[in-house]
């Protein structure tokens, strides 16, 4: 169990602090990997509504007598080690705040509509000023220029029109349609290429003494990893369309029918194919011309798949497993959530944390998965209640009086 008020080892961004203007998904996203690493968050969200995921249930968190609260599974699953304050940033005295925490910290990390915070005295260049050491990291829909840099965009329109759907689901003739995927990826990976830049940023101060912006787009993240099939657009001129979970350069990688179930085969190199073809029964298919190597079977990718799928279900999910594994071939169950987490590997690789929560008592955590020798990942906090900070920050920060945040909370500002 991980106690959320002891933190006996040190990460990696410690002493790093990162003041948080983000919410929804793609930087909280970001900002929880700087605080697993380490870093300070501080969270700043709206007063009385805090961030929109909040509301984005059920499922709701319960608290320590089984009811309900108004903090969604969400919001919790992107708001660990961050501790919140809630500023109405519209209100001069809260613009006041965030500037002075702004002066006080080494990131800041925004998503707003471009041009918004410019009008609080929140922009790069205000802060700029006032800190140059500050790194200013901005995620927006479309970028910071451009002609749609004023549209607003959430994931799943993103993944539409930044490629991804396009290739996500079962082929026309299948009966299949363009589909998302079952998370809002095009936000996760946009945060996680704001914090790698954060990250590189920091080391470039570190030699420079010199803060930057950072302008990380969720479209153009979008295009970016769609990796290897942006090249073969770009090499082979043909836009790649839906092959459902088949892949377009490598064959037989793709979910198969077995006697009771589905497995996911991916083989990734001609040995792995002999390999699996032993264990198929079918030692014949290594040796048949049509395919020898890799560009072979993609090339006779439709005769290949029935083959292996006349013979896939024959036996049991189980039986091919144990089979392949042992032989050395990829290939894999198809798991739900609930499997996943109840597998003994999960626990063998301690894929849940339990944190303390204020209003729940203990509360689940999906582990960051990265295992650093030296600078652990720590679990310091779980998710924040709304505001739940404000006067530790205001006063220990901003070595704010009880009166004068009294005063700040009647006006609004808090």
């Amino acid at each position: 169990m991980v106690d959320g008020t002891k933190n006996s080892d040190k990460g990696a961004l410690d002493g790093i602090r990162v003041l948080d203007l983000t919410r929804v998904l793609a930087g909280p996203w970001a900002s929880q990997l700087l605080a697993d690493y380490g870093a300070e968050v501080i969270k700043v969200e709206r007063p009385g509504r805090g961030d929109d995921t909040r509301s984005w249930g059920p499922p709701w968190l319960r608290d320590a007598a089984g009811d309900a609260t108004t903090d969604s599974a969400y919001f919790l699953s992107a708001n660990r080690n961050k501790r919140s304050i809630t500023i109405n940033l519209a209100n001069p005295d809260g613009s006041r705040i965030a500037r002075d925490l702004a002066v006080r910290s080494d990131v800041v990390l925004e998503n707003y509509r471009v041009g918004t915070l410019q009008k609080y005295g929140l922009g790069y260049a205000d802060l700029n000023r006032l800190n140059p050491a500050l790194i200013y990291c901005s995620i927006t829909a479309y970028g910071q220029t451009g002609s749609r840099a004023d549209y607003p965009g959430y994931d799943a329109m993103i993944q539409a029109s930044g490629g991804l759907m396009s290739i996500t689901g079962m082929p026309d003739e299948e009966g299949g349609s363009p589909q998302k995927a079952g998370v809002a990826i095009a936000d996760i990976m946009a945060g996680m290429y704001a914090a790698t830049a954060v990250l590189a940023a920091l080391v470039s101060r570190s030699q420079t003494g010199q803060g930057q912006e950072i302008d990380v787009p969720l479209y153009d993240s979008q295009v970016s990893w769609l990796a290897n099939q942006n090249m073969n657009f770009l090499i082979g001129g043909e836009a790649p369309g839906r092959l459902g979970t088949a892949h377009p350069n490598l064959v037989p990688y793709q979910a198969f029918p077995t006697l009771d179930g589905h497995l996911m085969l991916a083989i990734g190199n001609d040995r792995q194919f002999v390999a699996f073809a032993t264990c198929l029964g079918r030692p014949d298919l290594a040796v048949d011309e049509r395919f020898l190597c890799n560009s072979d079977r993609v090339r006779n990718r439709e005769a290949l798949v029935r083959l292996i799928a006349n013979e896939m279900v024959k036996r049991e999910t189980g039986a091919w497993l144990a089979e392949m594994t042992a032989a050395g071939v990829p290939v894999g169950p198809i798991n739900n959530i609930a499997e996943v987490f109840s597998e003994p590997y999960a626990a063998e690789r301690e894929l849940v944390k339990v944190l303390r929560h204020p209003a729940a008592g203990d509360l689940p955590s999906v582990a960051n998965p990265v295992r650093f020798s030296e600078t652990p990942v720590t679990y310091r906090r779980a998710p924040p209640l709304i505001g739940e900070h404000t006067q530790e920050i205001l006063s220990r920060e901003l070595g704010l009086s009880s009166q004068e945040i009294k005063l700040l909370a009647e006006s609004g500002a808090i």
